[in-house]
């Protein structure tokens, strides 16, 4: 099976890590992600803050693509990309005026307009699937037993709620799919708080700030780390934590699923991280 994939451009640089274990995850199952072919930038990082044609414009452009290849479906592994493409999805099928007119002029230089028959997924969404999450409890090779973790959801993948496919103030999908997997799931009450990412380059105190108060929180409810399905939140979290007296490591949700499933690639994923995640694998006896 092949499902059409979109993967912006923090999979193909700073989460690199998160775009080969998601594929190498999906591979698993039976499933081959397909790169969308001339794919530009959604514009999550700036476009949709300062201009609101480019904020429907450059994510239109990535689903009359998808439909010019006759995608049923979109997997986007990025949140910010998700929610953004997920959007202007919802705008369109709302026949809002200024969806309307990006899809017009589209239309005008590439000859096809936008026409909603593309399902927005994130591969969260996908693989809580019965016929993917059925599967996971016979594919575990190495359980993640020991491993406390503290699911982080972020704020893109629950608001608004037109992008959610979860329980929008009490997410569930990947406390369940980690704990499916053998991980010991704790409680904790920051889970959909934002990581402070827009804030990285204009006002990095706060995001230090942020950082610490969500990692002592993940701490206190005794995680050994935190597992995200967003790069920005991981990439933030991961490089904010000179003020913690004991870094934690920041995974995502697919590096942890592929060591559960005994992925031989699963030990290079972590060499992108900041805080070294090797010493707790290797105490857990995962890698």
């Amino acid at each position: 099976m092949k499902l059409s994939y979109y993967p912006g451009c923090s999979l193909h640089s700073t989460a690199a890590e998160y775009n080969m274990a998601t594929e190498a995850v999906f591979a698993s199952f039976g499933v081959e992600l397909v790169e969308l072919p001339e794919w530009n930038c959604c514009g999550a990082t700036a476009g949709h803050s300062t201009d609101k044609f480019l904020a429907l414009a450059l994510p239109l452009r990535n689903l009359v693509i998808a439909e010019a290849e006759q995608q049923s479906e979109l997997v986007l592994p990025c949140a910010a990309c998700y929610n953004l493409i997920k959007g202007a999805d919802h705008y369109c099928r709302q026949g809002t005026p200024e969806a309307n007119d990006a899809n017009e002029e589209l239309k005008s230089i590439m000859g096809s307009s936008y026409n909603c028959t593309v399902n927005v997924t994130h591969p969260l969404e996908v693989i809580m699937k019965k016929e993917y999450v059925g599967k996971v409890s016979e594919m575990l090779k190495k359980p993640l037993s020991g491993l406390k973790l503290a699911p982080y959801y972020g704020c893109l993948l629950t608001r608004p709620t037109y992008v959610a496919f979860d329980d929008i103030e009490q997410p569930k999908a990947m406390d369940e799919l980690m704990k499916l997997a053998g991980a010991d799931v704790r409680r904790w009450s920051y889970k959909t708080d934002c990581c402070g990412g827009s804030l990285t380059v204009p006002r990095v105190d706060i995001v230090y700030e942020i950082t610490k108060n969500l990692i002592t929180a993940a701490q206190r409810a005794g995680a050994d780390a935190v597992v995200t399905a967003c790069p920005l939140c991981q990439m933030t979290l991961d490089t904010r934590q000179k003020e913690i007296d004991k870094p934690i490591p920041i995974f995502f949700f697919t590096e942890l699923l592929g060591i559960s499933f005994g992925h031989p690639e699963a030990k290079k994923w972590m060499k992108k991280h900041i805080v070294d995640p090797i010493p707790l694998l290797t105490s857990l006896s995962l890698v």
